[in-house]
Parts: structure tokens; C-alpha cells; sequence
């Protein structure tokens, strides 16, 4: 990922010069309450940068009744207020909210270690999850979760992802985009969770998604014509996602 490609994202992924110091925010601001829906795959969903639970929610209505009918979605505010911009101020009304922050260069994460606990804590408590859905930073997060998981420094208190939904994501460690310490050995080996990707064709992040690919044995992907954002869903996209959701569905009933 190019320092080039990231700017040209704009304000979604606008890098800071310093530190900020924590906690910047945080005292929780959910969207949804959690309620446990044992019939249903259910996701704790993390939204973009400087977003928020509310507008991940908005955005994710463009998918039909037919999909999110079948998963109990969860959706949790980053526990940063945006420290800048956000590039979604003329689509959405404030507060925006990010989950981490990365130095200019983008080879060092701040706050990276708060937001994993900020995460952990609210899934103790509000948990059981099937797996995680991300779009943007919260795609990167959540596509680094399992591995890190494996790897014994991050949600050790909670189950086991089963799963995760990518949208408009990247990796860890890419070409230049740096790794923090505990993400380290998060793609060191492909890992097995069932994951599904959802690719832009115009989106700027599409190289480093493809990328991605190669971290998750015998991915699921959804391609679309759109950029950087959460897309409508396609007859051929549509289909996948509803198998995927099936996969999940047969591997929680042989679970019980």
C-alpha cells in the first residue's frame, strides 16, 4: 500500500504527526444494544475511520432483507473520538469515531493496544460472537484479529473467531503500510477462518484487499464496480454471500 494510494483515499485515513494521548474517548457510545439471537451468525461489526456505528449501519441498508435478515449485527463505535476530518461529513452528521491512529509515515500505530482492549472488553460483555465484520480500518482490524487471536495477544478472554467479513480492507505489514508489535505474526502463517472479501474495482484499497487474499485459506470474494465504499449487492454477489452465511450457519450447528 503506497503513501500515494493511502492519501488518495483522503480524510478516511488521514495520518496525524503525534501522539494523542488516551484515552481520547472511552466511555462507549453503542449503536445497538447486544442481544443474543442463538439462531442467527452474529457479528460484532467495526465501521471505518472516522465514521461511526450509526452510519456503518446506514450504509449496510444498500444490502437486501434476504442477507441481513439472516445475521444478528451488532454495531460498536470506535473508542476515539476523530481527531481530524472525516470524509464522510457531507453524506452523514457527526460524532465520527476512529479506532487507532497511525504516524505520517504509516509504519507506527498509536493507541493500537488501548483499541484491542476497547474491543476484548465490550465482546466479554456483550458476547458470544460468531465473527467480526469490518469495513475500511475496521476491515484491516478485523481481517488481523484471528491471527492475532492464534498468536495469544488479543481476545484471549473470548471464543474463537469463526469468521470474518471484509470490506475494503488491507493488511498489516503490507508494502507500506506498517504493522503494530502485536500484529506482528498475525498473517505469519494462512489462516483457516472462513472469510469473505468484498473488492471495489475502483476502490483505491483494491490492490492491498487482493493482497489480502493470500493471508486466509480458500477465501470468499465479492467483487464490485464501485470504490471505496460498501456496495449493493449483485445477483453473482448475492449468491455468494448467502452461501457464506450458510457455511457459517452448518459450522455453528455442528458446534452444538
Amino acid at each position: 500500500m503506497s503513501s500515494i494510494t493511502l492519501a488518495a483515499v483522503g480524510s478516511r485515513l488521514k495520518p496525524i504527526n503525534i501522539k494523542p494521548s488516551f484515552p481520547t474517548y472511552w466511555k462507549p457510545k453503542f449503536f445497538k444494544k447486544a442481544t443474543q439471537i442463538q439462531n442467527k451468525p452474529r457479528f460484532l461489526c467495526l465501521h471505518g475511520f472516522r465514521t461511526s456505528a450509526e452510519i456503518l449501519q446506514k450504509q449496510l441498508r444498500r444490502w437486501p432483507e434476504t442477507v441481513l435478515g439472516k445475521l444478528d449485527l451488532v454495531f460498536i463505535d470506535g473508542p476515539f473520538l476523530a481527531q481530524g476530518e472525516s470524509g464522510v461529513e457531507r453524506f452523514y452528521n457527526p460524532p465520527y469515531y476512529e479506532w487507532f491512529q497511525f504516524s505520517q509515515d504509516y509504519q507506527e500505530a498509536y493507541n493500537f493496544e488501548e483499541c484491542l482492549a476497547y474491543i476484548e472488553d465490550y465482546m466479554v460483555r456483550n458476547g458470544p460472537f460468531d465473527g467480526l465484520m469490518g469495513f475500511s480500518q475496521g476491515a484491516i482490524l478485523s481481517a488481523a484479529m484471528p491471527g492475532m487471536q492464534l498468536d495469544g495477544v488479543a481476545l484471549t478472554k473470548v471464543p474463537k473467531i469463526k469468521c470474518v467479513i471484509i470490506m475494503s480492507g488491507a493488511k498489516f505489514g503490507g508494502p507500506n503500510l506498517g504493522s503494530p508489535k502485536l500484529a506482528a505474526n498475525a498473517f505469519s502463517s494462512p489462516l483457516k477462518c472462513p472469510s469473505l472479501h468484498i473488492i471495489g474495482e475502483a476502490d483505491l484499497l483494491k490492490e492491498q484487499g487482493i493482497e489480502l487474499l493470500k493471508s486466509f485459506v480458500d477465501p470468499l470474494v465479492i467483487h464490485h464496480s464501485k470504490g471505496h465504499t460498501i456496495a449493493r449487492l449483485d445477483e453473482k454477489g448475492l449468491k455468494t454471500i448467502l452461501s457464506f452465511i450458510e457455511t457459517i450457519e452448518k459450522m455453528r450447528r455442528q458446534l452444538t
